[in-house]
Order: structure tokens, then C-alpha cells, then sequence
């Protein structure tokens, strides 16, 4: 019976002796981070084992307590950790480990934030908090370096919150001209997170071009053949809302932020796209940006820190109305 059928590979298993977390309480001060990016369709699991361990998943090591659980979809692995290490695991994942100072505060306290969120919403009605791949934070487990623990070690206990309780801490890695308004996106308005101008930025991704083939555009919108694709509508940020695909005979109308979601999010960087060309064989996208554009764009507080900004002063631009608060032994 194979163990573990995770969308990625475990490679080696290590086990060996390690502090064991408190798993029965409900706290604040560790997380339960569901490895992988593979859920369960249901909440009738069962936990068949616990170990104080570090575990090598795919090249990355997970310390902590390791949760083995069962369920009609296969196995899944837990990895219960101490909230300050695996913020440093999410900085370090999240953003460039050699970064300024200040954008990594900014990261800390967002994954903390982000972190704290999901604790109070899944604690008492799911197995696992957090999931360790892009659908909540990347978390690739102990990849922190002495930049990334300072910059959690100074921010320690720091949230972002907005009158008195964290924020849904969006954040994402670049966008050009401007953020995105969350109701294009999620679905609803947060006073917090309008959409602000950002600088010109390093990023890899202000300009981008993807080729993706009739096949893998098909399976993703079920469809057997594709013939045009056009841009319907924008959104007010200049990004695209819907786009219309066309067999020849009907059109499929598909949310651009949708479309992302059936391709597995990376293969369409973001919905700013500039321009769509039909090949033989494909669709060439062209298009600025990555991911779904709303809070913090990560490339911009490098380049704010760059220039001088303080970590404060890059969540306040980009989550204007909110403060910094402090966690205690009670929160």
C-alpha cells in the first residue's frame, strides 16, 4: 500500500527526536500545517499516528510534531509547528531570503497575520489550519536564514489588524500600475484593501509571455476544440474580467480569475493580460504581473524598502486604516 499519495513525491522520511507541541488545546502559539497542496474531500478522517519528528518531503525538511491521517482520499501528513518557525518558513518561501530588511518585517508580519486568521477559522472545525502551498502561504518547512529570523525575531507577535481583529492578510507577488480590488476577486468589498499605484519594480514578471496548448485549454474549460478566444470585459485596475471561447459555433463565457484557478493558477501568471495570439498548435498570453493582485504586491515593498520605507509604512500604504497590534500568552 503506498502511504502517502501526495500530488508531489516524498522522497526521504527522517526521523528523529524534537520538542513535541501542545495538540489538544486550542492556542495560538503553533499551527497545523496540512503538507501539500492536495486536500480532503471530507472531514471523516482518521489519525493513525503521531511522531516528534523531521520529516524530508520533496527536499524540503518539516520539524515538528508529524500527524499521519487517513481518509477516503488517501493519507495526508500534518505537521504541527510552533507560529514564529513557521513564519520563518513562510518568509522564507514567500520572498527572496536576501531581501532589505524592511520588506521581510512586512512579510513576517503578514504570514503571522495570515496565520493567526486561519487558526481562529479552522481550529475547531478542521483537521489542519493552513495548507503549505499556494493556496494558503508557501511553507517548504526549515528553509530560514539568519536575514529571515531577524526579521521574524523583531516583529515577534506582530499582527496586522483592523478595528481589533486580524486582517485577511492578502498579499501577492507583483503587480504593475496598481493593485486589485478584492470584489473583483473574492467577491467583496474590504475597507482595508482598495486598490493603490505601486512602483516600477525588478520583478521577473512585469513583463511575461505563456504558450499554453489547445489540450491543456480544453481539459481545463471542457471543451474539444477552441478556435477563438476575445477579451469581454476589464476591470477597473485594467485587468481582464471575463474572456469569451468560441468552438465555432458557441462561446463559453469564463472568469479570467476562474481561468487562472483551472490551470492551476501558475500557468496563467495573473488576469492582466495585454494581448492573446492563436497559434496552430496553442495560445500565446501576454500579459504583466503575477498572481491575483490584491493587497500586498511583494515586489513592490522590496522596491519600497529599497528606497527607504519602513516595514510600517509598506502595510499602511497597502492596507490603509489598519495598525500593527501585539499578540499575548492569551490571544
Amino acid at each position: 500500500m503506498k502511504l502517502i499519495r501526495f500530488i508531489f513525491v516524498i522522497i526521504v522520511s527522517l526521523f528523529f527526536p524534537t520538542q513535541v507541541y501542545p495538540m489538544d488545546n486550542n492556542e495560538n502559539s503553533f499551527i497545523r500545517v496540512l503538507i501539500g497542496d492536495r486536500r480532503p474531500t471530507s472531514n471523516e478522517l482518521e489519525k493513525i499516528k503521531k511522531i516528534s519528528a523531521k520529516a524530508i518531503v520533496n527536499g524540503s525538511i518539516y520539524q515538528g510534531e508529524i500527524e499521519i491521517w487517513k481518509g477516503k482520499d488517501g493519507y495526508f501528513l500534518i505537521d504541527v509547528v510552533e507560529l514564529e518557525d513557521y513564519v520563518k518558513g513562510v518568509v522564507a518561501s514567500e520572498v527572496g531570503i536576501h531581501w532589505p530588511e524592511e520588506a521581510l518585517k512586512a512579510q513576517a508580519v503578514l504570514a503571522r497575520t495570515y496565520a493567526i486568521t486561519h487558526i481562529i477559522r479552522n481550529r475547531t472545525r478542521n483537521f489542519y489550519d493552513v495548507t503549505s502551498s499556494v493556496f494558503h502561504q508557501v511553507y517548504r518547512g526549515d528553509e530560514s536564514t539568519e536575514e529571515t529570523e531577524k526579521a521574524v525575531k523583531e516583529t515577534k507577535g506582530q499582527i496586522l489588524s483592523y478595528n481589533g481583529e486580524p486582517v485577511i492578510a492578502f498579499y501577492h507577488a507583483c503587480s504593475v500600475g496598481s493593485t486589485e480590488d478584492p470584489e473583483e476577486v473574492f467577491g467583496r468589498e474590504v475597507p482595508y484593501l482598495k486598490p493603490v499605484n505601486v512602483p516600477s519594480t525588478p520583478s521577473p514578471y512585469t513583463l511575461w509571455e505563456k504558450k499554453i496548448s489547445f489540450e491543456m485549454l480544453g481539459k481545463a474549460l471542457s471543451m474539444k476544440k477552441i478556435e477563438d478566444i476575445r477579451i469581454l470585459s476589464y476591470t477597473k485596475t485594467n485587468r481582464v474580467k471575463e474572456l469569451g471561447f468560441s468552438d465555432g459555433k458557441n462561446e463559453k463565457i469564463v472568469k479570467a480569475t476562474e481561468l487562472r484557478r483551472l490551470l492551476n493558477w501558475s500557468v496563467l501568471p495573473s488576469t492582466m493580460i495585454k494581448s492573446i495570439k492563436i497559434e496552430k498548435d496553442g495560445v500565446i498570453f501576454e500579459g504583466s504581473g503575477y498572481g491575483h493582485g490584491v493587497g500586498m504586491c511583494q515586489w513592490c515593498a522590496f522596491q519600497m524598502a529599497q528606497e527607504g520605507k519602513s516595514y510600517k509604512e509598506i502595510l499602511q500604504y497597502f492596507y490603509p486604516g489598519t495598525e500593527i497590534t501585539t499578540l499575548n500568552g492569551n490571544n
